[in-house]
């Protein structure tokens, strides 16, 4: 299967959604079609044109929208002064209903990758009532065990490149948490040089985590120091407080999602995101399935998006 022709959007606007914040959302595809919702990783990456490509644009109709502070969202966590103390995760759940009353949508098919999972998973068992179907790709849930094993114990597949970023933070800081350290150094120190510097460590070691992965080329997107500063300060925010979450949550949770049809998609050399994680999601959600994709990593691959292509022809005409 192909992916579908590269298409430009309808509708664009900024959404006020309180706390000085407004959200840069889009539209595309077929007014009338079945509503999607594509939420991007990160946090903090912000949505990309690709992100339509999965959607057959007669049947469906395409949202997007840069969660708060990345992307083209106001005010950008590219600005080192910009607070991010009003960008939680609980934020985020009530801007993605902001946004769905905005556009006047009653359901729509719900679309994760990455943190984007973490984020659609949130979302829903707290508003099952507005979620037709999911599809999440590189399943993840955000616990603080999840946290620690990208951060920390990754490293032993690439010891070079995680004494490196390990080394990024202070001398007295490095036998401790490190995503607590560099979330000081980004969202605390208030010195941009310290915070530029930091970004630069840890977009490395983001980089580095997905190396091993067939087809790797280094991020184009972390070339530009604006894009690195958004996304290294969002993430360390998030994930230095374990993205407001009770541990273990979301799977205790999922009893909530009954009903809801979901496909959950996953490399099985995702170094970053061990298959545990799908396979215990999809144990206590049963009207998911899920799919282990043997020749793919963090990034994906052609069966990755073979399987999005087939889940998003089979939810286009969810009721």
């Amino acid at each position: 299967m192909e992916r579908f022709a590269p298409i430009e959007p309808f509708a664009t606007g900024m959404l006020p959604v309180g706390d000085g914040n407004e959200l840069y959302w889009e539209t595309s595809g077929n007014p009338s079609g079945t509503p999607v919702v594509v939420l991007h990783g990160g946090p903090g990456s912000g949505s990309t044109p690709g992100g339509r490509r999965t959607w057959n644009p007669e049947k469906y109709l395409i949202v997007q929208f840069d969660q708060r502070n990345c992307g083209r969202s106001t005010p950008s966590a590219a600005d080192p002064s910009v607070d991010l103390s009003a960008n939680t995760t609980e934020h985020l759940i009530a801007d993605l209903e902001s946004l769905r009353l905005h556009l006047g949508v009653e359901r729509w098919v719900v679309w994760g990758g990455s943190w984007g999972c973490t984020l659609a998973l949130a979302y829903a068992e707290r508003h099952p009532q507005r979620v037709r179907a999911m599809i999440l790709v590189s399943v993840t849930m955000t616990r603080r065990s999840d946290v620690h094993w990208l951060y920390h114990e990754v490293g032993r597949y690439l010891p070079e490149e995680w004494r490196a970023f390990r080394d990024g933070v202070p001398e007295n800081a490095r036998d401790g948490d490190l995503v607590a350290a560099y979330d000081e150094l980004l969202n605390s120190s208030h010195d941009p040089q310290v915070q530029f510097r930091a970004a630069q460590f840890w977009t490395d070691w983001e980089d580095a985590a997905v190396s091993l992965e067939p087809g790797w080329a280094p991020s184009e997107r972390y070339r530009d120091a604006g894009f690195r500063m958004q996304f290294a300060r969002i993430v360390t925010h998030y994930f230095s407080n374990g993205a407001w979450l009770e541990e273990g949550q979301l799977l205790r949770d999922a009893d909530r999602l009954a009903g809801i049809p979901g496909v959950l998609i996953h490399g099985r050399f995702d170094l970053g995101g061990p298959v545990d994680v799908p396979w215990l999601l999809a144990e206590a959600w049963p009207d998911a399935e899920l799919h282990i994709v043997g020749s793919a990593g963090h990034q994906g691959s052609a069966e990755t998006m073979r399987l999005q292509l087939a889940a998003a022809e089979r939810f286009a005409d969810a009721p």
